[in-house]
């Protein structure tokens, strides 16, 4: 107790006292209600706020004032789908050969950086090569700037299915990769690749219930895992508390996923009725990642860009991603907020508000798709996703009343991620 004293006495009583924030906000969306309010004052103590009030409040004591009065202030930004290790590019292919851990690692300080700088203070990345764990924990500490990260580590696949390491390696250096690689073959295999993927640092886990676009293999659409292997991975991540994810564009691939109980459907190119009515009678999400599509689609008509197993495969699906999310948010199927972003680039996440809007969603339920919707997907929305009393402080501000123009989210002018501000113009 004396040595307490004698720390206080030394270096004063202010290292226990939080600062005191009062945000001036001239209109203001909270994340929860379907209006945009005017003139509320936001009040922040370290990383939570403290309070939500009508009008423009005075600070007291040694509270500091931000003038945001002239914005439309809203909830940090959520991204369902993001691969925040790497970038799309015609030297993505060769570079899994040419870059050690370390290269990783640095050049995703880039991404992480301007996901952040874009108004997204949360991210859910859904494959990596588990350097994207390392990211988690540098940003989490301060070494580095970025949003926070819920991570599935590797994504979890079948033999030469999507996410397999090592297809398109030649013969001798291909290996015959396992659970512990995410490869998996059995539910025996599936359990422990689910165990792996948390002992490994793991948030959550993502399947490749289908082919894909970008990997380089000849099926972009079939079914990838039988039911008895889907069914002891969503099991075995139910058991250690995590969400489930599915990369999904064939049909059957994607209903069994949703049959077998996955938290979220991603992409969803191919889904039918009869699958959206199964996701709504289950409570499935549908992360949409129209970005996505329309830069593979862009890009496959660039000779060169992609390899030539991935042009037919990003002509077919690319298109589709925009039609169905307009099917599937008719059809009152639940919708996250989710880019891709990786395949298209970081930094542009909020062209995909852009993209939902043109299909039909309105510009408010489009923002709560990246905000309280995002968090219950990820089921943290007891501390994220609003702002509201007792919730972390992430606040962004863009100039413009974003529901009468939804492209002022392209420019974010303010940034406060857990009570820290990282941006303001």
């Amino acid at each position: 107790m004396r040595e307490i004293l004698f720390f206080l006495v030394l270096f004063g009583t202010s290292i226990l006292q939080a600062q005191t924030t009062y945000i001036h906000a001239g209109k203001f969306i909270d994340g929860k209600q379907d209006r945009v309010q005017n003139e509320v004052t936001i009040i922040v103590e370290g990383d939570k706020i403290i309070d939500v009030q009508r009008g423009f409040a005075t600070p007291k004591g040694d509270a500091i004032a931000i003038d945001l009065k002239d914005k439309t202030v809203l909830p940090g930004l959520m991204d369902m789908h993001v691969h925040i290790e790497h970038q799309s590019s015609k030297k993505r292919y060769e570079e899994g050969f040419r870059l050690n851990e370390a290269d990783v690692a640095l050049k995703a300080t880039v991404y992480c950086e301007r996901t952040l700088m874009a108004g997204f203070t949360t991210v859910r990345d859904l494959g990596g090569t588990g350097v994207n764990v390392s990211l988690q924990k540098a940003i989490a500490v301060g070494h580095i700037v970025g949003p926070r990260i819920y991570t599935s580590e590797k994504s979890i696949a079948t033999t030469g299915g999507h996410a397999d390491p090592s297809n398109g390696v030649r013969k001798d250096l291909m290996g015959d990769p396992g659970p512990k690689e995410g490869v998996v073959n059995s539910p025996e295999d599936a359990r422990k690749a689910v165990r792996q993927r948390y002992k490994n640092g793991a948030d959550c886990i993502k399947i490749t219930a289908t082919g894909g676009v970008l990997s380089v293999a000849k099926d972009g659409q079939g079914p990838q895992f039988r039911m008895e292997e889907l069914n002891a991975i969503i099991e075995t991540a139910n058991d250690y508390g995590m969400t489930t994810a599915a990369h999904a564009h064939g049909a059957e691939g994607m209903k069994r996923a949703v049959m077998a109980g996955i938290s979220s459907i991603e992409h969803g190119t191919f889904m039918t009725d009869e699958i959206m009515q199964l996701m709504k009678q289950k409570g499935t999400y549908l992360v949409p990642t129209i970005s996505a599509g329309k830069f593979v689609a862009e890009k496959a008509a660039i000779k060169g860009f992609y390899p030539d197993v991935i042009v037919p495969k990003a002509l077919t699906v690319g298109p589709q991603i925009q039609n169905t999310f307009a099917k599937a948010y008719k059809a009152g199927v639940k919708i996250a907020f989710g880019t891709d972003a990786g395949v298209s680039p970081h930094g542009d996440n909020a062209k995909e508000f852009i993209f939902m809007t043109e299909a039909g969603m309105p510009a408010m339920e489009a923002i709560q798709s990246a905000t309280m919707e995002a968090a219950k997907l990820l089921r943290i929305d007891d501390e994220l996703g609003s702002i509201e009393k007792g919730k972390i402080a992430d606040i962004i501000a863009v100039d413009d009343n974003p529901i009468e123009n939804i492209e002022t989210l392209l420019d974010v002018k303010f940034i406060m991620k857990a009570g820290k501000i990282y941006k303001q113009k």
